[in-house]
């Protein structure tokens, strides 16, 4: 199966900017969305099952043109579950999974820490998610969790370690609680398989930051452990320029 997970930072922006003609292309069986910004009456469903994806998922926030996730596939799941039923989580559309044979696909969008407030709902946030797939990988081991975590985990994740140390992202205690995420049963799919650094998956729309390639990697496949030796591949689609964000690949046998 082929994964790709993508914050697009506004769906229809990125329709606008050809994104279904690149979907096409890149061909994945599932992808994950994060950041649509729209509500599913918003779109013209058609054009997504034009582009092969008759079973389209989507989870909206409360709040119109904020946050949201997508789960798009050419596979039919056996079921789609629409959020964690933790109402501070769901009221921001933040988690959508749909269940296949063999594995589940999980898009998840973790809130940013843009203010005091909003950082202390992260880890609030934070906290809870460990929680609720601590008691999700009981019923359902085989999980790819695949979207936006808004957080670096090693200083080779970030362009400026030292002098982005207090920033929300890549604050001690958020990297702290990623790595525990991962010692929780997860495999980063992407470090699994490439160690090199400059490897980057977010940069700021200031200071011609893509261009020189000052990103963070935000964005993951976290893979349940059980599934480790199927991850035939995970890989940065850097070229993909519909976002802020690129969007990242993984392929499980």
């Amino acid at each position: 199966m082929k994964i790709i997970s993508y914050n697009v930072n506004g769906i229809r922006a990125a329709i606008n900017k050809g994104f279904l003609d690149w979907l096409k292309s890149a061909n994945p069986d599932v992808i994950c969305l994060q950041e649509i910004k729209a509500l599913k009456e918003q779109l013209d469903l058609d054009l997504f099952v034009e582009a092969g994806y008759k079973y389209n998922y989507w989870f909206s926030a409360e709040k119109k043109g904020y946050s949201g996730v997508a789960i798009l596939s050419k596979i039919e799941p056996n079921h789609v579950e629409y959020g964690t039923g933790i109402d501070s989580m769901d009221a921001e559309g933040r988690n959508l999974r749909a269940d296949f044979d063999g594995l589940s696909v999980m898009s998840l969008y973790l809130p940013s820490g843009t203010n005091d407030a909003r950082l202390d709902h992260k880890f609030e946030y934070m906290d809870m998610f460990q929680e609720y797939v601590n008691n999700l990988k009981k019923d359902i081991p085989n999980l790819v969790i695949c979207g936006d975590y808004n957080i670096c985990h090693e200083e080779i994740d970030i362009h400026n370690p030292k002098g982005l140390s207090k920033v929300s992202g890549f604050l001690p205690a958020e990297r702290e609680w990623i790595g525990a995420f991962i010692d929780s049963g997860f495999v980063d799919s992407f470090r699994h398989l490439n160690k090199e650094a400059d490897n980057y998956t977010w940069w700021s729309y200031r200071a011609n930051s893509r261009a020189n390639n000052k990103g963070w990697r935000l964005d993951y496949a976290m893979v349940a452990e059980p599934l480790q030796e199927k991850i035939k591949r995970a890989v940065i689609l850097k070229d993909a320029v519909h976002s802020d964000h690129c969007p990242i690949l993984v392929e499980i046998e």
